[in-house]
């Protein structure tokens, strides 16, 4: 695999993003890349807005760095991430970054940018003098440039279950609905909506600790979803699966999930319910 590649600067945290340790990492003085050498100037011709890029290829034997890039935010989209597929397509075609739907639906081009979890597509180019610095979603491995490897954060969610359950033989035909009343369906809003962009947990200091242990904001949520789902018939299964002191108990409501969630979710009370049902449990 890939997250195996010997490399100290792989894993990204955001507590450390913008340091003078991070920093002399990132610049990489030793190998310096192509675009570093631009000055952070205003052009005279074009509204120029620069973005530092963070750069690592695992096939190249060099430390991670950061590309500059000038853009044109004259002959250019709003979004920050207008601005990369332009940088890409203009500039620098080994740029890599995962995008899809470009509506804020699929979650893919989640990523760290000025320092805050988002998606680029829902991120608005601040137009200030300042570059604009984009990295990698923090302390997850990196596979290239601003592609973190997920592959931790998806088996944690396959491990929840994340599919209706029910223990009667008739419940289990397929050509049967399982009904519910609108009150019970309302209960599920603000949790179906979670798009798995993996910002939230990403944003967690507990996570960034414990993210082979601690479940993540994100999974505890649509762990959550299922147990509040009148239509399941395993809600006491799930929350004896839960009962664990990392699996949930690592979360210390410190509420940076609730903060950075593009959807507007709320992870955190997610999390608090579970607490509350597994107290009343006990």
């Amino acid at each position: 695999m890939l997250r195996l590649q010997q490399h100290a600067g792989r894993r990204i945290a955001a507590a450390v993003v913008g340091s003078p340790a991070f920093r002399a990492v990132s610049s990489s003085a030793t190998t310096p890349a192509p675009q570093q050498d631009l000055k952070l100037k205003s052009s005279a011709k074009g509204n120029i807005k620069f973005f530092k890029v963070y750069r690592w290829d695992p096939e190249q034997n060099q430390k991670p760095y950061l590309s500059t890039y000038p853009v044109d935010l004259d002959d250019c989209g709003p979004m920050v991430l207008d601005a990369l597929f332009k940088i890409k397509n203009e500039q620098d075609p080994t740029l890599t970054f995962r995008r899809s739907c470009r509506e804020g639906i699929c979650g893919s081009c989640a990523m760290n940018i000025d320092g805050t979890n988002t998606l680029a597509c829902l991120s608005y180019i601040n137009k200030g003098p300042e570059p604009t610095k984009i990295y990698p979603l923090p302390h997850m491995y990196v596979l290239k440039d601003l592609v973190p490897d997920m592959t931790n954060f998806y088996d944690q969610y396959k491990s929840i279950e994340p599919w209706l359950q029910t223990k009667a033989v008739e419940a289990k035909d397929p050509n049967k609905e399982h009904l519910q009343s609108k009150e019970d369906r309302k209960k599920l809003d603000g949790m179906y909506e979670c798009i798995l962009c993996a910002c939230c947990s990403t944003a967690c200091p507990s996570y960034w600790w414990a993210a082979d242990k601690y479940l993540g904001p994100a999974v505890l949520m649509q762990a959550y979803r299922w147990i509040e789902d009148s239509r399941d018939e395993y809600t006491k299964e799930r929350l004896e699966a839960l009962d664990d002191s990392f699996k949930l108990y690592r979360c210390h409501t410190i509420m940076n999930c609730t903060k950075v969630c593009p959807k507007h979710l709320n992870p955190g009370r997610a999390i608090a319910h579970i607490k509350k049902r597994l107290a009343a449990t006990h």
